[in-house]
């Protein structure tokens, strides 16, 4: 009977293995960004930054994943999403995030912009005005005139040019693309799970170098 035992053991080995997670690997999981800082001073914080675009298909696909995992992170984990301000259609739909940030609407609409955009094709993805932007968070409780101001506002045209700086420093080539303090950038994962498993490694890694 334990022979039996034994040799099934064997037999299940290689399947074992295959199921087992491994580690992430520096060059096909993460690559290390030199100089490498993160957004905002850390603060005794591991600092996980995604940087998306509403427009981005992929990002509406990730983004249940990363709401989930966001919910579970530890209070040492701070998490920011930082909308890619690539340029184009991109632009306008990078300024309603900051302007909803400012207005207090983020928890109300930031899922909502996705599921507007690419199921229910509520807004288009491309020549999206001021004026239709600041219409979907009216209905949400926004003052139309007032968002699209927020929109315009100097305020906003900051934020923007420190998301294209933070973007060009950590090379951020496409979205959705996670970034552990400033330090990492995610580069593999084959499924949204996947690509926060490698995040998570890194988060440990770097909460691990602070004891």
């Amino acid at each position: 009977m334990k022979s039996r035992l034994l040799l099934l053991l064997l037999a299940l080995l290689p399947v074992l293995a295959l199921a087992a997670p491994t580690a992430p690997v520096a060059g096909v999981d993460y690559v290390e960004i030199p100089g490498g800082q993160p957004l905002a001073p850390l603060n005794g914080k591991v600092e996980v930054v995604e940087v998306f675009g509403y427009t981005c298909i992929h990002c509406a696909n990730f983004e249940p994943a990363v709401s989930a995992w966001k919910r579970r992170q530890p209070s040492y984990v701070r998490f920011t999403p930082l909308p890619a301000a690539f340029g184009g259609y991109w632009t306008p739909y990078a300024r309603a995030y900051y302007a909803a940030e400012s207005l207090g609407l983020l928890d109300k609409t930031h899922a909502a912009m996705f599921k507007a955009l690419h199921q229910q094709q509520a807004l288009p993805i491309q020549n999206a005005s001021v004026d239709e932007i600041a219409s979907f968070y009216a209905g949400y409780g926004a003052d139309r005139q007032r968002f699209a101001d927020t929109m315009r506002s100097a305020e906003t045209d900051a934020k923007l040019e420190r998301s294209r700086e933070f973007a060009t420093a950590v090379g951020v080539e496409g979205t959705p693309t996670l970034i552990v303090n400033g330090k990492y950038r995610v580069i593999g994962g084959r499924s949204s799970d996947d690509a926060l498993r490698i995040a998570d490694y890194l988060v440990a890694r770097e909460r691990a170098a602070r004891k």
